[in-house]
């Protein structure tokens, strides 16, 4: 039976322009890039957990025809491609003050909610991402109406 999950997927545009962002300027470590004439596969990861890859994947071939690549080129700058990733820290507060020095452009400041305090930004390419800090202990989950009352994570 299935026994982990070692990669997922991240659309960019320019996987150049993708490596300085998410190893300069989040701080994930380079795991594989290898040419592989047809393709370049470009992973990345947390530092020290190299079995969770994130694959840096540029629409096109070999699964994409010209169309289709540039369809979704146009829904990752759209930023309409939903939730890319959550990354999660020990400290939202210091991390947020880190990546804004660093030019990461925040689409949410920290918010404290339920589960936690996070926050949201983009990639260069459109791609929603979460930066957070989950609670300690057991969450628990209000009820519908008391939801309504917390502001909504933006992407």
């Amino acid at each position: 039976m299935i026994n982990a999950l070692t990669h997922s997927q991240i659309y960019v545009l320019d996987q150049d322009e993708a490596l300085e962002f998410y190893v300069g300027k989040l701080g994930l470590e380079l795991h594989t890039d290898a040419d592989l004439g047809f393709m370049r596969w470009l992973t990345v990861n947390v530092p020290g957990q190299r079995d969770r890859e994130i694959v840096l994947a540029k629409p096109g071939p070999p699964v994409h025809d010209d169309a289709t690549a540039e369809q979704i080129r146009e829904l990752v700058t759209k930023g309409a491609m939903g939730l890319a990733a959550i990354l999660t820290t020990d400290d939202v507060q210091r991390d947020y003050e880190t990546l804004v020095g660093r030019g990461v452009e925040f689409t949410e400041e920290p918010t404290e909610r339920f589960y936690g305090t996070d926050c949201g930004f983009r990639d260069p390419f459109g791609n929603g991402l979460r930066l957070g800090q989950p609670k300690p202990g057991p969450i628990e989950v209000p009820q519908p109406s008391e939801l309504a009352e917390e502001p909504p994570a933006k992407q």
